[in-house]
């Protein structure tokens, strides 16, 4: 069993689709060998059941079915966050504990849709780690681009500062460069310093981790190219970082196309032999003729590129 998550972890917990078949069923053999590219990609750890991970597509049976074929894999071999969001708290923490007795090293949770003032997100916060105690290290999820939730700095760093299980921000938020430096400017005055892993596909992932990013949190295809970027940087050859990641931008920029990168992504993680289908559940995009033709010639590219 891997360790629980704490401030220090930095580096790349890519995450991870969750693979279907052609007929919407869930592939737990693409789930093997899945889990084994990541492996064999260097990432530091995962995080399953995310919003990239269609977790409210599956019915609760699937979604334990998935978690125990991850974790099963996976061995403890890094450590595996897995998203716990749900409406009612109750299910959110009783699944949580689940993920927990199985082998998970922490939880993430983002606010819930519809908090309109600090206010609310504070307390929504105060109430759903009351229920869950205290013993569950958890990742706030800061996406408002789809939780529709904007949660100011002054009120992320109040919450980090009452609730010490909150170990990690997955920084998500879009411009948010800006949003970055200020969290970080607060640990630094003598607030409590928790790891940043940053999201979006790591359009921005350069500049993040400038700003102090402890790495990223997100699901692109080539995870080694972000395993590689960070560990670059980290060495102290940010222009080596910086460079390798231009090579890579313009798929980076394609997968981040709103309502459509899921299948994008699965798509490509299917060429690499990863999925047999790149399937998105219902209801979810399809690539059309014009839309393959497009991923030929930006997978082109990116071959003829890192082999010139």
């Amino acid at each position: 069993m891997a360790e629980k998550l704490n401030e220090k972890a930095r580096g790349v917990y890519v995450i991870a689709a969750t693979p279907f078949e052609d007929d919407g069923k869930l592939d737990l053999a693409s789930t093997d060998r899945m889990v084994d590219f990541y492996l064999e990609a260097g990432v530091t750890g995962m995080t399953i059941l995310g919003i990239m991970g269609e977790a409210t597509k599956l019915t609760p049976a699937e979604q334990q079915s998935f978690l125990d074929r991850v974790l099963n894999r996976v061995g403890g071999r890094i450590p595996v966050v897995v998203g716990a969001s749900n409406p009612g708290t109750n299910n959110l923490a009783a699944f949580a504990h689940s993920a927990m007795d199985a082998g998970a090293a922490g939880v993430m949770i983002a606010p819930l849709g519809g908090l309109k003032t600090d206010e609310q997100v504070i307390n929504y916060f105060a109430e759903t780690l009351r229920i869950l105690g205290p013993d569950v290290p958890v990742v706030f999820q800061d996406y408002p681009q789809t939780t529709q939730v904007n949660v100011s700095v002054p009120t992320l760093c109040r919450i980090f500062e009452d609730h010490p299980q909150i170990v990690m921000l997955k920084h998500e938020d879009a411009p948010g460069l800006r949003k970055l430096s200020q969290v970080r400017a607060w640990s630094e005055r003598g607030g409590r310093r928790i790891s940043i892993l940053v999201g979006n596909g790591g359009l921005h992932l350069p500049q993040e981790l400038r700003r102090g990013a402890d790495g990223a949190m997100t699901g692109f295809a080539f995870p080694e190219m972000l395993v590689k970027v960070c560990d670059l940087f980290f060495k102290g050859d940010a222009e080596a970082a910086e460079d390798l990641f231009d090579l890579y931008l313009p798929l980076v920029r394609h997968e981040q196309t709103p309502g459509f990168g899921l299948a994008i992504r699965k798509e490509v993680l299917r060429r690499r032999g990863v999925l047999a289908s790149a399937t998105v559940r219902a209801p979810g995009p399809k690539l059309n003729a014009d839309d393959h033709k497009e991923l030929d010639g930006l997978m082109g590219r990116l071959e003829r590129k890192l082999h010139s």
